[in-house]
């Protein structure tokens, strides 16, 4: 079989071209003094697996194809798919090495993908369709290039030296108008006043700056880098009321946290919070034995939609740097991602252009994410999906990352005298603009404009980089350290010397290839990269570690008591700027927000007894359907901590809850991560939808057996274009409610970041411009710890003959439901929070767990408590009856509907054996339950209301119905 040319063929036919694929090879081009002798005899084993291929080994200007299998009656067009020169080729790089290994003298190596494509017979538009072909299906133009025929290629050399020249930017001649082009055309995303301000701080020099100096400015004042919008002034009018805030994260989600350690006094187990690369809390033991874990959720939204592979590989690699550049360094533990796409069956002719598919998108932003965790060796266990056609042309990809770190190494220090030190990947070209690319929304020209501020990541060079790292922060080599993430060198230096200085030489930076100016090392995003603070006395051991295990490392400068940036290049001043004014001179603008909650509209339901079939709907919703196509991808076993894993029950395919791992032999302690976001409830009300998602984030953890108590959380805002007032309002609401609810649970939000900008302009067939923004996004990310994991959960029923209980109360909340979305009915009052119940209900059901009374435990989310039921029950195997009639009789009153599908927070389903219930009930007192029935040994689900069942489903039909809706995937 030819899988590939299978696959593209498909994809053609899906986008309805008359063409496709017949065969596919895939292809090395060797440079250097070889023999075709030494190629058959080295790289062809190497290279070629001989159970499913044949090689052919010709020179480049002389290619054949015949020995590849490639048959007369599949005459056609032969193209090339080559990366864009200077981007990453891993596997080029890897086959390099090897041969290099093998004593074969290869000076240059790329890959190459081949592709036979029959033209005849299309009906004269052959042409425009081999053009959609490469475009759409065989290559990505961000940052691949389509070659047609034989390839003749003289050197695979890349780039010229370089020559210097220092380059000036006239800003004090320039008017707004002249400014405001700079600043568009040169990606530095700067608004006019920020233009201005720069402006005016070099006339008050009497010079004008340097590229380097102004890119400098460009990469720290980015909204990426600064935050600039949430942690600058905003001006609020709002349900709350009117409120001016002068840092806006800081009066709301830090000041939740502050609150809440104020409350725990000396049992603050806070350690680092918003003031490292990741937040780090106490984990286990005391003075010299005690360890803390850190986390850190980020988002890569921009560089995934134009290249979704390497927009999600390098996500996920730049967050594991995080943990690792916290501190003196953390050892990541596992990872985490959360995606939300467009439907993936969203019709090809339908899209705007400039857009890929979603099922292109979605395919490869998970192959992106688990290529990387599962070459480092670092599992990925947990995550969620969601899909809304809103985020057709900005899919959302948040990657997040556990570390472990003794208490001993969670400060750092940056000296003056101490060594810049890079540790790492070689400078290239790719994501030149990275930082100010994502401060800005993408459009149909994106690809073409921006294609640059894309990476590649190289997952196997990170885990060096790491084995480095961790063994010299055992040996005390060094005393700082930070990743080199958006705004490359400019943003890491920068950061690490604020408080000092910094001079960089920058021409001593290993170079994938020559050519590259000052300005373009100096903002490089090239990925796995570290900078160190090193003592001088420390470089020679420092450096003799890197070298034995093969990784670049270079000493750029040093760190020095001046309070200015100053690069050079070969001896030459390339820029020379205050820290202070990259740091602290940006321009305050008060920003104006608004808001209004959607007002509440009837939910028109219909009136019948049997629910079955919705129930079966609701199951088969792609935001509720199985993942598995996705979760059995990754790794969750390596390292060997998996206590939870995201697939539990009886086939181990059953939806958990949360994940639970246990990061230290010997010890039982465990840390349990869990997540919660539901987009669809901020159409109706933004605060709403934040504190369901905090919830929801933290009864997944409790669910699994997490200590309340011992909660942290982080938040990730993905918003649209927040210069308008009323979409910058809703951020402030959710912000406002996440604000009030963790101090109300205790929960400290311990890191978190924004992603704004998340729109995507086009023009349509008629000519008229249209913006397509995301719907306001929360991800809430929880990280609780176990005290004892092998009292951990999972939510699949266990034993038949054990009673079910609802914790928590039941509401007619159905706005913004999966009942709702089924039915495509509107309306509906949107789920709230019980700030005042809600923590009595986490702390019961966390000491019922504690205490064994607990076999099974489950969330209520989506669906509510039908399509709890249903997954606890398929997932276990067993069948159950219950019944609803006291939920909707007596005081709560509630409809049928309500009393199955409504989505209120802060509610469990619980198992608990015959024998311990009394146990429950006492550890559940004056907290709201109620017995809903029991475990049976059938293979059905009945839900019954006073009149009879309301759902009767096999469990066969229900497990059919959740795992139908992506198995072709």
């Amino acid at each position: 079989r030819d899988a590939e040319a299978e696959r593209a063929a498909e994809l053609a036919r899906g986008l309805g071209l008359p063409i496709a694929p017949t065969a596919s090879a895939r292809s090395f081009l060797i440079e250097g003094e070889l023999t075709q002798e030494q190629v058959e005899r080295d790289a062809v084993p190497l290279l070629c697996d001989p159970v499913v291929e044949v090689a052919e080994v010709t020179r480049c200007h002389a290619e054949a194809r015949s020995g590849l299998g490639v048959t007369d009656k599949e005459k056609g067009e032969v193209l090339n798919v080559l990366f864009l020169p200077g981007v990453t080729d891993n596997v080029a790089r890897s086959a390099k090495g090897a041969l290099e290994r093998l004593g074969l003298p290869a000076t240059n190596v790329a890959s190459v993908r081949k592709y036979w494509v029959p033209t005849e017979g299309t009906n004269g538009d052959g042409a425009a369709a081999l053009d959609r072909l490469c475009r759409r299906v065989l290559a990505n133009d961000s940052i691949e290039h389509v070659v047609r025929g034989p390839l003749q290629l003289d050197t695979l050399a890349l780039g010229k030296p370089y020559e210097f020249q220092r380059v000036t930017v006239p800003l004090r001649t320039m008017d707004d108008a002249a400014l405001m082009k700079l600043s568009r055309e040169g990606q530095l995303s700067l608004s006019l006043a920020e233009m201005r301000t720069v402006r005016d701080h070099f006339a008050a020099l009497d010079r004008d700056p340097t590229d380097c100096e102004l890119e400098s400015v460009a990469q720290t004042w980015s909204e990426h880098c600064s935050h600039k919008t949430l942690a600058g002034p905003i001006r609020y009018a709002g349900p709350e009321g009117e409120i001016e805030f002068r840092n806006m994260l800081k009066e709301t989600i830090f000041a939740a946290t502050v609150a809440i350690r104020e409350q725990l006094g000396e049992d603050d187990w806070c350690r680092s919070v918003f003031a490292d690369n990741a937040g780090v809390v106490h984990f286990e033991g005391e003075g010299d034995a005690e360890q803390c874990v850190c986390i850190k959720v980020e988002t890569h939204n921009h560089p995934s939609a134009i290249e979704p592979y390497g927009g999600a590989n390098t996500g996920l690699g730049g967050v594991i740097r995080d943990p690792l550049g916290t501190g003196l360094g953390a050892k990541p533990l596992c990872s985490t991602d959360v995606f939300c796409f467009a439907s993936p069956e969203t019709p090809a002719e339908t899209l705007p252009p400039g857009v890929l598919h979603p099922a292109t998108v979605m395919a490869g932003v998970v192959a992106g994410v688990r290529d990387y965790g599962n070459r480092m060796g670092i599992p990925t266990v947990n995550g969620a999906v969601c899909f809304d056609d809103r985020y057709l042309g900005n899919p959302l990809v948040f990657c997040g990352n556990v570390a472990l770190i003794p208490a001993d190494k969670v400060e750092k220090k940056v000296s003056p005298g101490d060594r810049i030190v890079a540790l790492g990947g070689a400078t290239g070209r790719d994501g030149i603009h990275g930082a100010t690319f994502s401060s800005v929304d993408l459009h149909e020209e994106s690809e073409s404009v921006s294609g640059g501020a894309v990476q590649i990541g190289d997952a196997v060079t990170e885990k060096m980089v790491a084995d480095v790292l961790l063994a010299a922060r055992d040996r005390g080599l060094y005393s700082a350290v930070t990743d080199c993430g958006a705004g490359g060198f400019s943003s890491a230096v920068g950061e690490m010397g604020e408080e000092t200085g910094a001079e960089v030489h920058l021409d001593r930076a290993p170079l994938k290839y020559p050519g590259l100016s000052p300005m373009e090392i100096w903002i490089s995003e090239a990925q796995e990269r570290m900078v160190f603070a090193v003592p001088p006395q420390h470089w020679p051991a420092f450096k003799e570690l890197a070298d034995s295990e093969g990784v670049g490392v270079a000493d750029l400068g040093e760190f020095t008591d001046t309070g200015r940036l100053v690069l050079k290049y070969e001896g030459h001043t390339v820029a020379d700027v205050a820290m202070e004014f990259l740091h602290d001179g940006r321009p305050h603008v008060v920003r104006e927000a608004t808001y209004a909650p959607a007002a509440v509209e009837p939910l028109t339901l219909p009136d019948k007894g049997d629910w079955t079939e919705e129930l079966l709907a609701i199951l088969a919703a792609p935001n509720v359907a199985s993942k598995e196509f996705i979760v059995r991808q990754y790794d969750q076993e390596v390292q060997a901590h998996s206590v939870v894993k995201p697939l539990v029950g009886e086939a181990e395919d059953g939806p958990g809850d949360a994940a639970v791992i246990r990061p230290l032999p010997g010890s039982s302690r465990g840390l349990a991560v869990g997540c919660g976001i539901n987009p669809r409830l901020g159409d109706l009300d933004a605060g709403r939808m934040a504190a369901s998602a905090l919830d929801e984030a933290v009864r997944n953890v409790v669910a699994v057996g997490a200590d309340p108590a011992r909660i942290a959380v982080l938040d990730n805002f993905c918003w649209g274009n927040t210069e308008r007032p009323e979409t910058l309002g809703s951020l402030v609401r959710s912000a406002l409610a996440l604000k009030d609810y963790a101090v109300a649970l205790g929960t400290p939000f311990v890191s978190g970041k924004d992603s704004l900008y998340n729109e995507f302009a086009y023009t349509d067939a008629d000519g008229n411009r249209q913006t397509v923004a995301i719907p306001p996004t929360l991800l809430v990310t929880a990280m609780g710890q176990v005290p004892d994991s092998n009292r951990a959960v999972t939510m699949d029923l266990k034993t038949a003959g054990n009673s079910l209980y609802l914790v928590g109360e039941t509401k007619d909340e159905l706005g913004g439901s999966h009942l709702g979305l089924v039915l495509s009915q509107t309306g509906g009052t949107p789920p709230t929070v019980d700030a005042d119940a809600a923590p009595a209900v986490f702390a019961a059901v966390h000491a019922a767990i504690a205490d064994g009374c607990v076999r099974a435990c489950h969330d209520l989310s989506e669906g509510g408590l039908a399509v709890a039921a249903a997954e606890m029950a398929f997932a276990g195997g067993l069948g159950a009856e219950l019944s609803v009639a006291d939920l909707t009789s007596g005081d709560a009153g509630l409809s049928a509907a309500a009393a199955l599908f409504s989505e209120s927070n802060t509610r469990f389903l619980v198992e608990v054996p015959a024998d311990r219930a009394a146990d429950f009930k006492r550890h559940l007192t004056g907290v709201p339950h109620v017995k809903l029935g029991a475990v049976t040994g059938g293979d059905r689900l009945v839900l019954r209301g006073a009149d009879g069942p309301l759902v009767d489903a096999a469990l066969v039909d229900l497990k059919a119905a959740w795992q139908s809706t992506f198995a072709g995937f």
